[in-house]
C-alpha cells in the first residue's frame, strides 16, 4: 500500500506541473500517462509479458477488457488516451487522476457515444491514438464478449486503422486469475485490496494485426473485430496457459 500511495502522490504532482487538471487532452500527456502506468504497475508488482512488438503506427485502439488494471497494463507499452465508463470518474483517487490522464468519459445507454465519436475523431485526424473497449462491460476474461462497435464509425469516418489488442491474467497455478477480473458489481475500493493482496501480478498481452477500415460499414467492422479478437485470444491462451487436470 505505501508504494501505491507514493506513486498516487507522485502521479498527482506530474499532473500539475503538466497542466494536465487545467488543460486535459493535450497530445504531450500520452508521456506522461504513460509513465505513471509503468509506475503504477511496479507499485502493484504487475507484470507485464508481451507476446508481439507493439505497433508504432497510428490507430483506433481497441482491447478485451477483464479489469480496471488493463489501463495500466497496456498504457505502461505504449503512449496513448483511453476511453471509460462514466462511473470512474466518481471512483476515490483514480477517478481524479483518469481525469488528469485525458481519459474521455461516457455514460452506458445514453446519447453521449454521439458526442465520443465526435471527440475520438478529432484526436485521429490530430494523430492522437485512442484505445476503447469495446465489450462494455469488464469480463472473466476466458472470451471475447458481443462487441458494441458504434464507435468504431470514427475510425471509418477518418480511414484510421483498428489496431485490436487480447489480454489475460495468468495465476501461479498457470490459469487464467480468477481475483484480478473485476466483475459481478465488485466495489473499486473491496477489489483494490483483493489485488494488493496478491504476490505478483502476471498479465500478458498480445497486439493483432492491424484492421483496415476501407470497404467496411460499422457492422460488418465490429464483426471482422470480433472474429479477429476472439482468434486471437484463444491463440494467447493456448501459449500462456497450463492445461488443467481433473482429479
Amino acid at each position: 500500500m505505501t508504494a501505491l500511495l507514493k506513486v498516487i502522490n507522485e502521479g498527482f504532482g506530474l499532473a500539475f506541473r503538466e497542466g494536465a487538471f487545467s488543460q486535459p487532452n493535450q497530445p504531450k500527456h500520452t508521456r506522461m500517462v504513460r509513465y505513471f502506468c509503468r509506475r503504477l504497475c511496479e507499485a502493484l508488482d504487475i507484470e507485464v509479458t508481451v507476446h508481439a512488438p507493439m505497433p508504432v503506427e497510428h490507430a483506433l485502439w481497441v482491447s478485451n477488457h477483464v479489469s480496471w488494471l488493463d489501463v495500466a497494463v497496456i498504457g505502461s507499452q505504449t503512449r496513448i488516451f483511453f476511453l471509460a465508463k462514466a462511473e470512474i470518474q466518481n471512483w476515490p483517487v483514480f477517478g481524479r487522476l483518469a481525469q488528469a490522464g485525458g481519459t474521455l468519459f461516457i455514460k452506458r445507454g445514453s446519447g453521449d457515444s454521439v458526442v465520443v465519436k465526435e471527440q475520438i475523431s478529432g484526436f485521429l485526424n490530430q494523430k492522437i491514438p485512442v484505445l476503447f473497449f469495446p465489450e462494455a462491460t469488464t469480463t472473466d476474461g476466458s472470451a471475447v464478449k458481443r462487441l458494441h462497435g458504434k464507435l468504431l464509425a470514427s475510425a471509418i469516418a477518418t480511414r484510421t486503422a483498428i489496431q485490436p489488442l487480447v489480454l489475460c491474467y495468468v495465476n501461479e497455478q498457470g490459469q487464467l486469475d480468477q481475483i484480478v477480473p473485476f466483475v459481478d458489481d465488485n466495489g473499486f475500493v473491496p477489489h483494490l485490496f483483493q489485488v494488493l493482496a496478491l504476490k505478483k501480478i502476471r498479465a500478458h498481452l498480445m497486439p493483432l494485426p492491424a484492421i483496415s477500415p476501407e470497404g467496411h460499414d460499422v457492422e460488418s467492422l465490429t464483426a471482422e473485430l470480433h472474429r479477429q479478437m476472439s482468434e486471437g485470444l484463444l491463440a494467447l491462451q493456448q501459449q500462456v496457459l497450463q492445461p488443467a487436470y481433473s482429479a
